[in-house]
């Protein structure tokens, strides 16, 4: 499942993260790694959507949105 998939007020865990390097290592520098949990906060048109990781607000692009897959936390 992908991160763009995810709805409102649902919570999911990061199984990958499929960008271009650079873009990739600054979600790594920001806390977003493998088996992190994030919460979905806002969706915004098409996979742009505001999420909560680690207490910090991000939002993110659809080109960022259909390029991490995720699972849904229990």
């Amino acid at each position: 499942m992908l991160l763009k998939d995810i709805t409102i007020g649902e919570s999911c865990i990061i199984e990958d993260i499929n960008l271009p390097f650079q873009m990739e290592q600054r979600l790594h520098a920001l806390g977003m790694t493998k088996d992190t949990v994030i919460s979905v906060l806002n969706r915004k048109g098409k996979g742009i959507m505001i999420i909560k990781l680690r207490g910090t607000r991000l939002a993110l692009g659809y080109n960022m949105t259909k390029n991490i897959a995720v699972r849904k936390a229990e």
